[in-house]
């Protein structure tokens, strides 16, 4: 048990916020001493895990691509896409719309599909700050509803993926406890048992995070509206002050 203390290690690091790298490199190396292996086997068991989920790296193949696609209009075209959908289809219900996406497509193992670099800056963010200025009436959105569409848009992804990819029965995350517990405990866990039982823990995030996600409309509303008044009465103080001198 005491090679835990490795997460322990990690979970100090992320809580006063150092570079993630490190953190994670450190619980590593911290988790290898306690387990009582030496530099050498330490140096490579990470070598072999790098081979081993290099591919995990081919996100980087991608950032090029979407950069160009970026410099090219593609946020632009992701806003005009939303104001062609109606006036119907607010923040909270697009949002809710790539939850229920990106569920299903981890769900089969489509885990690509979607991603913080890959979809959620160039496109879903974008569209999602369409809908608010909408309703805003075509007005800038203040720079605070502005990170709060965003940092909804990146938590819609993680929520979606997070809990879409255990029902997939060949996810890395299912074939580890599996292993785990057959190796350890000697028994028989077909990775399609905890595939079917991460289905109602996916209905349930569905459920709730698309909950919260219908209750944002009336919270970015509320917002607007208060940031609007305040522009308001500071425009008409400036005005008030020029028209005095």
């Amino acid at each position: 048990m005491i090679v835990l203390l490795g997460v322990l290690v990690v979970v100090l690091g992320f809580a006063t916020r150092r570079n993630p790298l490190l953190v994670v490199g450190v619980a590593g190396i911290v988790t290898g001493l306690l387990g009582k292996l030496s530099p050498v086997e330490i140096l490579r068991t990470f070598g072999e895990s790098f081979a081993s989920s290099r591919s995990v790296t081919i996100f980087a193949i991608t950032l090029p691509v979407i950069g160009l696609l970026e410099r090219n209009g593609l946020q632009q075209q992701a806003r005009t896409l939303i104001g062609k959908l109606g006036t119907k289809l607010t923040t909270g219900r697009f949002l809710t719309l790539y939850l229920l996406l990106r569920q299903l497509t981890a769900a089969v193992g489509l885990q690509t599909i979607g991603g913080p670099a890959q979809s959620v800056r160039p496109m879903i963010a974008p569209m999602a700050e369409a809908a608010t200025e909408r309703r805003n009436g075509g007005r800038p959105l203040p720079e605070k509803v502005r990170e709060k569409v965003r940092s909804h848009a990146a938590g819609t992804d993680t929520v979606g993926l997070f809990f879409g990819e255990d029902c997939f029965l060949a996810i890395g995350s299912i074939l580890l406890i599996t292993g785990l517990v057959n190796s350890t405990y000697h028994t028989h866990l077909e990775p399609l048992h905890l595939a079917l039982w991460a289905i109602p823990s996916a209905v349930c995030a569905f459920l709730i995070h698309g909950a919260r996600l219908l209750r944002l409309d009336r919270t970015l509303e509320r917002e607007l509206v208060t940031a609007n008044a305040a522009m308001a009465v500071a425009q008409e103080d400036s005005e008030k002050g020029e028209a005095a001198k």
